[in-house]
Order: C-alpha cells, then structure tokens, then sequence
C-alpha cells in the first residue's frame, strides 16, 4: 500500500491503457500512433523463388514443351507421372498444372492455358495452398487403402471452384499395394473433371499397371552451368555479393537439385558478413579448396606420400571432411578421364577454369589405364571410409595405397615386359650386365625383372656354357709325344683335364630336342567331340551340344545334327570352326530333319534310370531298403561310364586285382544279420 497513492510509478511497470471514451470534462483525447506492423515472417530461397510458371522451370526444356503443346492442342492427359531426384520440381511442375488447367484469367471468361495469369482467384488459391478443388496428399503419412478411397470417393464430385479437380499425390511410391489396387479403376477411367498428378524419387518401386495409366515426364538433373546463373541471379535480386567461385561451388554442392543449391544459398547468406567468398562455402560445407583438390590428386599419382598427407593435414584442420575429399578425388579423376577421352571438352564452357587449364596438363600426364586403376581404388576407397571408425585413418591410407601403386606399371605395359624380357638375346647378354643398364625399378616390375633374369641365367648355363666337342682323331689314335709328356699318353679324361675344362663340363647342360607337336585329335563318336569341347571351355556350346541338338549321323569329317527349336543357330558354324581349328581339316556339320538319336542328356538320364532300376531290383538292396524304411538310392556309380553317364569300352589300364573283383554283390547273396539295426 505505500506506493499506492504516489504520482510516480516505477519504471518497471506497465503504462496505464489509453482511455476508451471522451475526457472527465468533455475534452478530447489526445491522438496516439497507431500500433507498429509486425515485421513479416522470413520465407526461404527455396520458397521465395519457386517458380510459378513453366517459363520459370530450368533444365526441364523437354517436358515444359510437351506441356505447352498438349495445352495448345487441347490435349491434356487425365494423369500424369513426374519423377525424377529430389528437387528438381516435381511439386512445383504439379501445381503448375493445376494452375494451368484451372486458370480464367483477369476477365475470368479465360480457359485452360498454359500461361496462367496468376491473379485470378483460383491461381492466388492455388499458389497460397488453400484451394479446395486442389488435394495434395503425402503418400509417405498415408498410405492406406483407406486415404486411397477418400480420394475415389471424391472424385464422384464435381468441382465446387475451379474447372477441374486435380489430386497431386507426393512420393507416390510409398502407397501400399492395396492402395494402388484399388485406385486402379478410377485411374484408368476418371471422370471428365478430374486430373491426377504423381510425383516420386521412386519410380521402380511404382507398379507397371499405374505406369501404364499415366504420361510419365523424367525430370532430369540441373546442370551446374544452369545452377550457376540461377543462383547468380538469385543472389543479385537479394542484394548479396558472391564471388563466382563461391556460385560455382554452391552449384556443385547441389548435385542437380535447385532446392538444395538455393538452402545451401540461403546458409552462405546467413553466416556472410560481406561478399560471400569460396573459402567461406567451403568451410561451411567441409569442402577441400579446388586447387587443394588438384594438388593431392598431383602429389599421389606422383607417388608423393608426404606431399599427400600435407594437403590433407590442411584440409582437415579447414574442417574439411576427408571423405568428401576423396569423392572430390574421385569426381575429378572422372573429369580427367572425359577430358582424354574427349579432347573437345577442353574448350568447352561447361567445365571451369581449373579443369581446362590445370585439368587438362594432368589428363595429358596421365594414360587411361592410370586412371582406370585410380578410379576403382578410389571407389574401393570411399566405401572404406564409409564403414571405418576413423574416417581420417581410412582416407589416408587410401592415398598411400595410391602413392604406393603410381610407379607401378599397368597389367598390360607389365605383361608386354615379360614376353619381350624373357627371352635373352645372347649368352653374353644375358649373364654379362651393361655399363649403361637402367636402374632396378620397384615394387612389382623389379620382381618382374629378377625373375626375368633368373630366367636368362639358366637358359645361358644351358646353352652358352657348353663343352667342345671330342677331337675323334686324338680319341683313335695316342697323341704324338711332346715335351714332359710320355708317348703312350692317351687323351685326357674328366680325371686328368684341367680344373678349367673340368669346370666346363661339370655345368654343362645338353640342350633338349624342342618337343614334337601334339597329334591332331581324332574322334571316334560324337561323344568325344562333345568332350573335346568341354576341354576347350566352350560352355555354352558344350551346353548345347548336351541338351539341345539330336545326332543324325556321324561320318568325320560330316556330322548331321537335328537342333531343338530353342538352339541357337550359330551352333553348327562355332562347332566346325573349333573342330577345324584343332584337327586342321574342313568339318561339315550338316542341319537334318530326321528324328536321330536323343540327346546325351537324355540318353545319360536314361542311362542312370536303368542303373538305378537295376540296383534297386538285387535283392541285397531291397533286404537293406526293408532293413531300413525311408532310405532311398542317392546315386549309382558306374566305374565304366563316361562323363554323361554312358558306357564305354573296358579300358586296359584297369588294375589288375579290380579285374577278377565283381562289380556289386551277386544276385544270391544275403544280408547279414550284422547289419539288421538294433530294436
């Protein structure tokens, strides 16, 4: 109570509220300002810039022509299907259409077109979100068959607004199966007013029966160059200053979706206190700096690791995430690859500055092969740092890997060095070195190289260290005497010659006969040709030749073959080129319309059918099958057949001890009591 009668108030407390009526004495009041607006709510880039019309779509140049025109032409399908990454437009394309189909222009006597006013009540609806003729449903929340007949029920209705009814159903491929069935019907058969509208990242996932009901459009990904002015352009209506560096990395970091690159947008802009700069994009996004990213690939196919690790060291401490550096490494191994591949890309303007100049000296450095094999170790790689739990080790030891291989030459260069090394020109080539020889390589070509020589210095011991041949006359006849030394003296021996000569000859080697050529194969029937062809690895053609041709007759060089309707019909010529090859003569495989005999699989399996009946027909099998309810004959083998279960000729080369052995148990043997199983 003791401030309750005081004039001055605390300053804490609330001014008293303006007075609603005339003063005590008639006076007026005196005039207040009006209450401040709020300030409007922040809209995204994303949102701010969506576009509205399809003029305003970018990269989507086929399907915004084919819209215009089925608007021109009075052609407008009752259901479309948009798919494509995510934001590229497929929502937006959506309500577009709607707009489109729905607009009656300032006048409101317009119709359907495909450049929508955007003033009329229903595309102010429409663009707002809060048009009652326009349904958007998520399909990710309601994926029922329950959501779905709300949807068909509602379609019996005509519009209570607009022209049309349009359903835009978002991420479609999250509809149950029955969902789908059940908005089959109505799909295929909608009513004149009704329009449907599918969007999805999905479209495998979609059943072919909607597939076929609609007209699919692929919105496809946005090319850098076009996220580049795009976001340029943005950026100049916001009043933002950015360096085209910083653009071109936004538009990177977008990987073709315009909503991505604009929210990437917007982040730079927040945390920018002036120009926006590329260093500033990528420490916001973890990203190596471009020239960093050239350095490191550098210093690894330059077989630099210490070089290597720097540039990562700097990298990381920027925040930058090595992963990332590894799929820029990656990315720009593929750009390297296109530029050797296509030279013309070199002066093309979709590629930036550092990729045409800097780019193309590594390209021109490195061979296709080099980059085939960083590619795939990168891959390897990037799937490594992925599952490691330290991110940083995993990539670094991805780059030694790499530093460890870059002197290492391709498989090809490698196997084109063997052949040529491995056959050494002369003896003394071979086990004297030059003065001016190159010095021993490492890793994999220097093992090359020391097997390669281990390879020259026993053929030279082989060869080039070979004794004299004999004097024949010295042998017949004693050497005529000479000095110190006895008439009667023969020829030295190996006991007598000198350590020189005994050395010689200790090492040499004779030289063997070059092997004489394999016999042509020669094939009695047509079974061993389809063996020959099984030792040759044709597998398919021996597959074939199995299942699916019919013998007719076999008179070498002359086979008639009845193939089944499912053979293939370069058969005949694949089995006389390999049989012509190996024998050296012309072969004729000849197509008959006789009935010939069954294939050799099915005369195996009629072969194992009748050694089964036969087994399971001795009465020592059937006491064991009685013995023992539920056992069953896995498999019969016959040490007589062939490979496809045929008999052939009794070989000699058969033991000895086997011969007088019988093949099974004699029909008048009998089960032991041994064997009965317990009770």
């Amino acid at each position: 109570m003791s401030g309750l009668f005081q004039d001055d108030s605390p300053a804490d407390e609330l001014p008293p509220p303006p007075p609603e009526g005339p003063g005590l004495f008639g006076d007026a009041l005196p005039a207040q300002a009006p209450p401040p607006e709020p300030a409007p709510a922040y809209r995204v880039l994303a949102r701010k810039y969506r576009p509205t019309r399809f003029d305003d779509l970018i990269g989507q140049d086929a399907m915004v022509r084919i819209l215009r025109n089925a608007f021109a032409t009075n052609r407008v399908a009752h259901a479309f299907m948009l798919t494509g990454v995510r934001g590229v437009g497929k929502t937006t394309t959506a309500r577009i259409v709607a707009r489109a189909l729905n607009c009656v222009g300032p006048d409101g006597a317009g119709g359907p077109t495909a450049d929508p006013c955007g003033v009329c009540a229903n595309c102010v609806a429409i663009v707002a979100d809060r048009h009652p003729d326009v349904v958007e449903m998520d399909a990710a929340s309601r994926t029922g068959v329950d959501d779905v007949r709300e949807i068909i029920e509602a379609t019996r209705y005509r519009p209570i607004q607009a022209r049309t009814k349009v359903f835009v159903i978002d991420e479609v491929h999250m509809l149950s199966r029955n969902a789908f069935n059940a908005l089959l019907k109505t799909l295929e058969e909608p009513p004149p007013h009704v329009k449907f509208v599918f969007a999805t990242t999905e479209i495998r996932k979609v059943p072919i029966t909607v597939l076929s009901r609609c007209q699919r459009f692929d919105l496809r990904r946005v090319r850098v160059a076009e996220l580049t002015q795009h976001f340029a352009r943005i950026a100049e209506q916001e009043g933002v200053a950015i360096e085209p560096a910083a653009v071109e990395q936004i538009a990177r970091a977008a990987d073709g979706s315009v909503r991505d690159g604009l929210s990437i947008l917007d982040q730079a802009i927040a945390q920018a206190e002036g120009a926006i700069t590329a260093a500033q994009v990528a420490d916001m996004l973890g990203l190596a700096d471009r020239e960093a990213v050239f350095d490191l690939l550098d210093a690894v196919m330059g077989g630099k690791p210490a070089a290597a690790l720097a540039v990562t060291d700097r990298a990381y401490e920027h925040g930058a995430d090595l992963g990332v550096v590894l799929q820029d490494l990656l990315e720009l191994v593929h750009t390297l690859t296109r530029l050797k591949s296509v030279p013309g890309l070199r002066s093309s303007s979709e590629l930036p500055e550092a990729e045409r100049t800097r780019g193309a000296a590594l390209a021109d450095r490195l061979s296709l092969p080099v980059l085939a094999r960083g590619w795939q170790m990168l891959l390897k790689g990037v799937g490594e740092v992925e599952t490691a739990p330290d991110r940083r080790a995993a990539a670094e030891m991805v780059l030694l890997r790499l530093c460890h291989v870059s002197d290492l030459p391709p498989p090809a260069e490698l196997v084109r060095r063997l052949v040529a090394g491995g056959a050494p020109e002369t003896a003394n080539h071979a086990s004297t070195p030059t003065s001016n020889a190159p010095p021993p390589p490492a890793g994999l070509e220097r093992d090359a190289q020391h097997g390669r020589q281990e390879g020259a210095a026993a053929h030279a011991s082989m060869v080039a260290v070979r004794p004299p041949p004999p004097d024949l006359a010295a042998l017949r006849s004693p050497s005529p005497p000479g000095e110190g030394e006895p008439a009667h003296t023969f020829p030295r021996t190996a006991a007598t010659a000198p350590r020189a000569a005994l050395a010689t000859v200790a090492v040499a080697v004779p030289q063997q006969a070059p092997p004489s050529p394999a016999p042509p194969p020669r094939f009695a029937s047509f079974r061993e040709v389809a063996a020959f062809v099984a030792s040759e690895r044709q597998a398919m053609l021996h597959a074939h030749l199995l299942h699916s041709v019919h013998l007719v007759r076999f008179a070498p060089p002359v086979i008639e073959l009845r193939p089944q309707p499912d053979a293939p019909r370069d058969v005949a010529p694949r089995l006389a080129t390999l049989l012509g090859e190996a024998t050296g003569i012309r072969w004729t495989i000849a197509l008959s319309t006789a009935a010939g005999e069954p294939t050799l699989a099915a005369q195996g399996n009629a072969a194992d059918a009748a050694r089964r009946a036969s087994a399971a027909d001795h009465p020592l099998v059937r006491a064991i099958m009685q013995a023992f309810p539920g056992a069953r004959i896995d498999a019969v083998h016959d040490r007589t057949a062939d490979a496809y279960g045929l008999p052939v000729d009794p070989s000699p080369a058969l033991n000895a001890d086997d011969a007088d052995m019988p093949e099974f148990a004699p029909p008048d043997a009998e089960f032991s009591e041994e064997m009965e199983p317990d009770a």
